[in-house]
């Protein structure tokens, strides 16, 4: 079966022309800049090959090569949007040196090297496609699997362009026109199904980074950036079940602002956000980059820690004296800064609910005591599974209380 390559590259000039302005569309949108590169590449990408499909008999040799540096910065601007798109700078020398390389090649080889210009040109856009894959690739390698398409797209891009030259090097090797007539055949072919591909790879990564995106924002608390609720939950199950595979020990705190309530009353709610943010940022100074922090109520936060109860104790004093001495002021007035804190400890495989319940029961009894103190369980808490056998086997005595009521004041712990 013949195939007629005008219409091969009519078709292949009309996809890329209709994504292309698809893509600068959504980019506008969703201000999402690498959206606009990607368009703009195809856009220069379809100005090129419709230019050379189209009037190729009729241009001059300083047009035609114009034209084809156009197609490898349209090529290079596909790197360059994947760079653009996972946070990095456009690389300018990058985008312009395949267009250079192929001037210089061109001016420098003799007319009847047209195959070495073939081979030149296809390891060019070969180049940008193992670049382009590369920079996909260094992006999330946790998600590597599911994310395996963006990766294989640009590297068939330039596999399959120099396949031909390849085959045609071992089969033809003096037959120039056998190696320009592949190469050109399939150029075209894969020209179409290449751009139809990537529009798929871009927005598949597009959906991913929303998703995520969406995700984070219902797991963060947006005046301290902490965790909220939800998403501390889901943080510490992860590193609870961790440290279980450890045999590890794990400790939870509570915080509690100091008569937050006669803050808002006496300065307003602006000075009350301020000493959420002001505790937020002392809770993470002092802890550890492997502490999991959050704010899981409107002053009361929590921290989980993967240590013994002696090293959360000392943590959860530093934090105490941190707040107290950080001298807030609102209108030259200063703003008795305090918290409250319990803390509680608990073998490995402790499930969070638990953890926390023994916490609050501490941190009561830190607000009975006077406030401005750390006060901890004197005894681990047991596990919700612990319990129900411990319940199910005593169900004829007295039920014991899973944490032990009575507590030990931290207020001198370094004593």
């Amino acid at each position: 079966m013949s195939l007629d390559l005008s219409t091969l590259y009519l078709v292949a000039t009309l996809v890329c022309g209709l994504l292309g302005g698809m893509l600068l569309y959504f980019g506008r949108q969703e201000n999402i800049p690498a959206l606009d590169w990607w368009g703009y590449a195809y856009l220069l990408g379809a100005t090129a090959v419709a230019s050379w499909a189209l009037l190729g008999p009729m241009l001059g040799d300083t047009l035609a090569l114009c034209l084809d540096a156009i197609g490898f910065v349209a090529c290079g601007m596909m790197w360059n949007a994947a760079r653009v798109f996972h946070g990095r700078t456009p690389n300018w020398p990058g985008l312009f040196l395949g267009p250079i390389a192929w001037v210089a090649a061109v001016m420098s080889l003799p007319v009847e090297a047209s195959a070495l210009r073939v081979t030149i040109g296809a390891a060019i856009v070969a180049a940008y496609a193992v670049l382009t894959a590369s920079q996909l690739a260094a992006e999330r390698r946790k998600a590597m699997r599911r994310r395996w398409p963006t990766m294989l797209v640009p590297l068939l891009h330039g596999a399959v362009l120099l396949l031909p030259i390849l085959l045609a090097d071992l089969l033809r090797p003096h037959d120039e026109t056998f190696i320009g007539s592949i190469w050109v055949t399939v150029f075209a072919i894969e020209l179409v199904l290449y751009a139809v591909g990537t529009v798929f790879v871009i927005f598949m990564l597009v959906s991913e980074r929303t998703v995520r995106a969406h995700k984070a924002a219902a797991s963060i608390d947006p005046l301290t950036g902490m965790f909220n609720r939800r998403g501390f939950s889901e943080a510490t199950a992860r590193m609870i079940e961790r440290e279980a595979a450890a045999g590890r020990p794990v400790s939870v705190m509570i915080f509690d602002i100091d008569f937050f309530k006669s803050i808002n009353d006496r300065f307003g709610h602006p000075a009350g956000d301020e000493v959420l943010k002001l505790f937020a940022v002392i809770v993470t100074n002092n802890l550890r980059i492997t502490d999991l922090c959050g704010r899981i109520g409107g002053e009361e936060f929590a921290a989980l820690l993967p240590c013994t109860m002696d090293e959360a104790l000392h943590a959860a004093e530093r934090v105490r004296e941190a707040f107290e001495t950080c001298g807030i002021a609102v209108d030259d007035a200063p703003v008795a800064t305090t918290v409250s804190i319990g803390v509680a400890s608990g073998p490995a495989n402790t499930e969070l609910d638990v953890l926390l319940a023994a916490a609050d029961t501490a941190l009561y009894q830190a607000k009975r005591g006077g406030r401005n103190r750390v006060v901890a369980t004197a005894e681990e808490p047991l596990s919700l599974l612990d319990t129900r056998r411990k319940s199910a086997v005593g169900s004829d005595h007295p039920r014991q209380p899973v944490v032990v009521q009575r507590m030990v004041a931290m207020n001198e712990i370094g004593a």
